[in-house]
């Protein structure tokens, strides 16, 4: 590693990566609360030091270049670590203290936050979480970009290099309304049954639609048209009698409790999904998180949480599945 001072500063830094996000010097300006022609001087002199421009600009538009596409992902890499090395030195203290921005995904979120978000403010009465709910795509994207520092998710989706720690596994259910074919047995669930049977699944975007086309797939079952942005809405059209459905097992006591529906297992081996926590490799919080993922597995609906208290968090490249493949037990 060189000791010669270097020639440009992670301001400079900052200032490109935010032209580069917002492909305008006065929004990226605004952003960075400097004026547009100190932001500009700053950038022109990135640039030289550099010896290659970042962007082509005109009055109409601003776009980055070949050559600045790369810079600008490994200047945003800098800046990551240079954030986790504040963090790093800030937590040295209390690593349970202080803000902590964790997404969830929507077919979790309603379902567990309401047990962990209490049990998770009386173990750490320091620690204050930020929830953040949204797809799985949109996440591991904030959480590769530094703007969250973990996510509960399913690992069943593509996250990319990420650590994790297992909270629970979560096994599918067909839901089905009571006077239909499917919610007229009280047996086990095969998932042959579904063939030829008009199913309703989530819109697109969401990896719980994924999973559960798979199965649905496999078994011949045909997908009918309505797609639906909730399992609440799912249910209460399976209710109105407008088709079957799979749900997790996690949302089964939250989602039946005002419609009447029978809902079926599947039997062994039970297609499922495994709900972790997942954060960036070499991130200074992972010592907090195995704390956290040790209270979320406490305060886990139906005490269902995976048995692996005291195990080490996995660190790994999870490596794009095919889409839709669920785990079976």
């Amino acid at each position: 590693m060189s000791m010669e001072p270097h020639a440009f500063s992670l301001r400079q830094l900052q200032y490109a990566v935010a032209v580069a996000e917002a492909l305008s010097f006065r929004k990226a300006a605004e952003r960075c609360h400097v004026s547009q022609p100190a932001l500009s001087a700053q950038i022109a002199q990135l640039e030289q030091v550099l010896g290659t421009a970042l962007f082509e600009r005109d009055r109409r538009r601003v776009l980055v270049t070949a050559a600045g596409r790369e810079l600008i992902e490994r200047a945003r890499a800098v800046l990551r670590e240079t954030d986790d090395l504040v963090e790093s030195a800030r937590r040295a203290g209390n690593p349970l203290a202080g803000t902590l921005r964790i997404g969830i995904i929507p077919t979790i979120s309603p379902y567990l936050l309401p047990r962990i978000a209490p049990a998770l403010r009386r173990a750490y009465p320091a620690l204050k979480l930020l929830w953040v709910e949204d797809k799985t795509e949109v996440l591991a994207r904030s959480l590769n970009s530094g703007n969250l520092d973990a996510a509960v998710v399913a690992l069943e989706s593509d996250l990319g290099e990420v650590d994790e720690a297992v909270i629970a596994s979560d096994p599918f259910v067909i839901a089905a309304a009571p006077d239909s074919a499917l919610g007229s047995k009280r047996t086990p669930a095969k998932a042959s049954e579904l063939r030829d049977v008009g199913v309703l699944l989530l819109d697109d975007g969401h990896c719980f639609r994924d999973q559960a086309l798979a199965i649905c797939t496999e078994a011949r079952a045909s997908e009918l048209e309505f797609r639906a942005t909730s399992l609440t809405t799912l249910t209460q059209m399976v209710a109105a009698g407008a088709g079957v459905t799979l749900l997790p097992r996690l949302a089964v006591a939250t989602e039946t409790l005002r419609t009447k529906l029978t809902v079926r297992p599947f039997e062994e081996p039970a297609p499922q999904r495994t709900i972790a926590l997942v954060w960036r490799r070499r991130s200074p919080l992972a010592g907090a998180f195995g704390h956290i993922v040790e209270c979320i597995r406490s305060a886990y609906p139906n005490g269902e949480a995976r048995e692996t208290r005291g195990a080490a968090p996995k660190s790994a490249a999870r490596p794009k599945r095919e889409r839709g493949r669920a785990r079976s037990a």
